[in-house]
């Protein structure tokens, strides 16, 4: 009874005079709060640690596939719904030591909805990736050089939890702050209760769509005719799993049906227009979900405003600039294929790496002069360029339409007092020490330099190197911070720090590498930290809790996943090295190999003779000054018409990164993705909306996972018996002569001569 009266005072003080400035938060988050109820319980950590291990398992053991799946919270925040009521209904209520301070018992009572969150936080923690085993897997499948388990792991565990530093010291400016409302969390906060207003999640806002009004945690009733949201989730779950069985081994080929390459199988410029895989993707089709969500992730969560910026950014590169630039032949294009993430000789020979590297894993300045400058196809070396535009775009973008309002809130944030509800009611929970953050952080720099001095031999970074690339670090997480949670955009800065290190200590591609994982992932984990505590606070978790769950899921996650990787590059022979693989092999690691040739690029050979004034490319620094005037030029019109309300929703960052996953990513990934994101987020979405919101997320993660244990199950039945077999449906693509050069007198193995 004192708890509701507890309850009843807090909810005196109008809602409306002190809730959240935010319309979509005030709309989504619930208001209220019960202390009494148990967060750190059996099932938690059991249901928490479970997810976390699975989501690290497999998103690790799916990134190394030709289709790699990422497999979000989401997916497991749906799932363990029917597994905890399950515990809750099954499980003794015994309590164990009974009357002393470590009473505890297995079941103490409802699933409840903190024990749900905490166990999204585990997920979460899964289902990002560790970004350090690019180096691993560069070094060891693709450079042939031998490395020890124990520096990698270290590498993968500080920067990890690096980020904890980070967001320990900004904590006050991007979590406290009602403003700082982090427009993803809405999704799964939406999710987890329902808000009196019936939960409407702003689609501009780019928070993954529009909230459902169905809650997990809500006991369902079946309607007659019709299924619960567990069985739908259930039906979805069995169809995508069984259906796998099909394009992940009986027949290949669905992941991309290039039926214009049937038509013309001996015209190079067919096959490049149609091919899905290796060309324009013009009319291919991919009947497989790990083809659709692969890179750009599920576009069932996408909003259909952003859907439709990708799209137009899409066509723009893939269809306007891509032709144009190859035809015209620019940077020798004719002489390289139209669309590859391989490095090249001028004669359009594949460029021998080793041969250039010398015995300590540094740059032979005299062989590479021998052999001569690398080249890269026109596309790759424009994704690059469209890279350098979408970071300074960013920039820019919420300068101009944002800068204001982040001024005020970065200037306010520190001296603020009036409180938002949400903030009043985490006043009754005991806060994380500055000193624990302090102490984490700390830590990790020192075993951070430890490792990189004790194993300088493999992994070259200098100690300045760590302390520069936590610098950069610390000087970007609170601005790209407050960007991320206030406009739901992150710069990449991946491409700062590679062309940093790249200038300053060149021909050292592992110290490339670990410059970057250090500079860039560290930030990128710290907001994700900042993001969760948000999650936290909108859903009122112990913060101690909170903390206590990200360290543990951190900690895990990075383990499993080094795990994984590490059993995989052991036991595959030839894993990712598509030469020596079977051409039905789904072993090619994708994005690994764009990890890898970066490291070439910016590493071995370095930014000044690649895009500096020694290179073949300075003329692709100009995008980053067209990145910066793009959003301006976007501003100017919507000043000009400010009546035009779909001038604002056009977003240069969005639209310019469109094709950042490219390569890897191909076209056939983003033609089926911007297709389903259309069916989905314009039709279904506006012309029967209450299907949308009852299945949509659900739908999602069903056919994610179903996927995933389907893979997991095929590679343990058939992989591991190398049981396979070859007929015309597993030739992926069949389009062959996509990848040919169309410059006369350029003859490569595998292609006929162009006339």
């Amino acid at each position: 009874m004192a708890i509701e009266e507890e309850k009843d005072d807090d909810n005196i003080s109008s809602p409306e005079l002190d809730n959240s400035p935010i319309q979509q938060v005030a709309l989504t988050v619930p208001i209220t709060d019960d202390p009494s109820i148990p967060v750190l319980t059996f099932r938690m950590w059991f249901l928490g640690l479970l997810s976390c291990v699975l989501l690290s398992f497999l998103n690790q053991f799916f990134w190394y596939r030709s289709e790699p799946l990422s497999i979000n919270a989401i997916s497991a925040q749906i799932a363990v719904v029917p597994f905890g009521r399950l515990m809750a209904a099954t499980l003794s209520e015994r309590r164990f030591f009974k009357g002393s301070r470590w009473e505890f018992t297995l079941n103490p009572g409802p699933f409840n909805i903190k024990e749900h969150v905490l166990i999204t936080i585990f997920a979460n923690a899964g289902a990002g990736t560790v970004y350090a085993i690019h180096i691993v897997t560069a070094i060891k499948a693709y450079y042939k050089k031998r490395t020890t388990f124990l520096p990698a792991f270290l590498v993968s565990l500080t920067t990890q939890v690096l980020g904890f530093g980070w967001a320990g010291l900004f904590r006050r400016f991007l979590v406290e702050p009602a403003e700082m409302w982090w427009p993803m969390n809405l999704v799964q906060v939406s999710l987890f209760s329902r808000n009196k207003a019936s939960l409407v999640v702003d689609v501009a806002a780019g928070a993954g769509g529009e909230g459902s009004a169905w809650a997990l945690n809500e006991k369902e009733k079946r309607v007659k005719g019709r299924t619960t949201r567990n069985q739908f989730f259930l039906i979805a779950f069995i169809c995508s799993f069984c259906y796998y069985v099909i394009p992940g081994y009986l027949f290949p080929m669905l992941t991309s049906i290039s039926w214009v390459c049937w038509i013309f199988p001996q015209s190079i410029l067919a096959q490049q227009l149609g091919s899905g895989l290796s060309g324009l993707g013009i009319g291919a089709i991919g009947i497989d979900w790990s083809a659709v969500s692969s890179y750009l992730g599920s576009p069932l969560a996408s909003p259909w405003f952003a859907t439709a910026n990708v799209a137009v950014g899409f066509v723009i590169v893939m269809y306007v600039m891509t032709p144009i630039a190859y035809w015209l032949n620019v940077f020798n294009a004719k002489t390289f294929p139209i669309f590859s993430d391989e490095l090249f000789t001028s004669t359009g020979q594949e460029y021998d790496i080793a041969s250039i590297i010398d015995s300590k894993f540094h740059l032979d300045l005299k062989a590479y002069n021998k052999n001569g400058p690398l080249h890269l196809s026109t596309f790759f070396a424009m994704t690059y360029g469209i890279g350098f535009a979408a970071l300074t775009a960013t920039i820019v973008h919420v300068c101009v339409f944002h800068g204001r309002d982040i001024w005020n809130l970065t200037i306010s944030a520190a001296t603020k007092t009036k409180m938002d509800v949400h903030s009043r009611l985490m006043q009754k929970y005991k806060q994380v020490p500055e000193w624990w953050f302090q102490v984490i952080l700390i830590g990790t720099i020192a075993l951070s330099l430890f490792a990189c001095e004790y194993y300088k031999d493999q992994l070259q970074l200098p100690w300045w190197g760590v302390l520069l690339a936590c610098a950069v670090a610390l000087v970007f997480t609170l601005p790209i911070g407050v960007i991320s949670a206030t406009t739901n955009q992150m710069p990449g800065l991946n491409i700062v720090t590679e062309y940093m290190m790249g200038y300053m200590y060149p021909g050292r591609p592992v110290a490339n590498m670990c410059f970057k994982v250090y500079g860039y992932i560290s930030m990128v984990q710290a907001l994700s930290f900042l993001s969760d505590f948000k999650l936290g606070h909108y859903m009122k978790i112990p913060p101690r809790s909170m903390f206590m769950a990200q360290v543990v899921g951190t900690l895990v996650s990075a383990l499993i996943y080094m795990g994984t990787a590490w059993w995989l590059l052991e036991s595959i022979p030839n894993i990712c090295d598509t030469a020596l693989l079977p051409p039905d092999s789904p072993w090619t690691c994708p994005m690994d190999h764009v990890f890898y040739d970066a490291s070439v690029i910016w590493g071995l050979i370095g930014t000044r003779r690649i895009f500096g004034d020694l290179g073949l490319y300075p003329s692709i620094n100009w995008f980053f000054l067209g990145g910066a005037v793009a959003p301006i030029l976007v501003w100017l019109v919507h000043k000009a018409f400010p009546s035009k309300e779909w001038i604002r929703l056009i977003n240069m960052p969005v639209l310019l990164g469109a094709t950042g996953m490219m390569p890897p990513a191909t076209a056939v990934n983003f033609t089926n993705w911007i297709f389903i994101g259309f069916i989905s987020g314009f039709i279904i979405y506006r012309y029967r909306r209450d299907w949308w919101q009852r299945n949509n997320y659900v739908l999602s993660g069903a056919l994610d996972a179903g996927l995933a244990f389907m893979g997991v199950l095929l590679y343990l039945c058939m992989g591991l018996e190398n049981i396979s077999f070859t007929w015309w449906g597993t030739n992926l693509d069949g389009c062959p002569l996509a990848s040919c050069p169309t410059q006369k007198g350029v003859v490569v193995e595998g292609c006929p001569e162009y006339h």
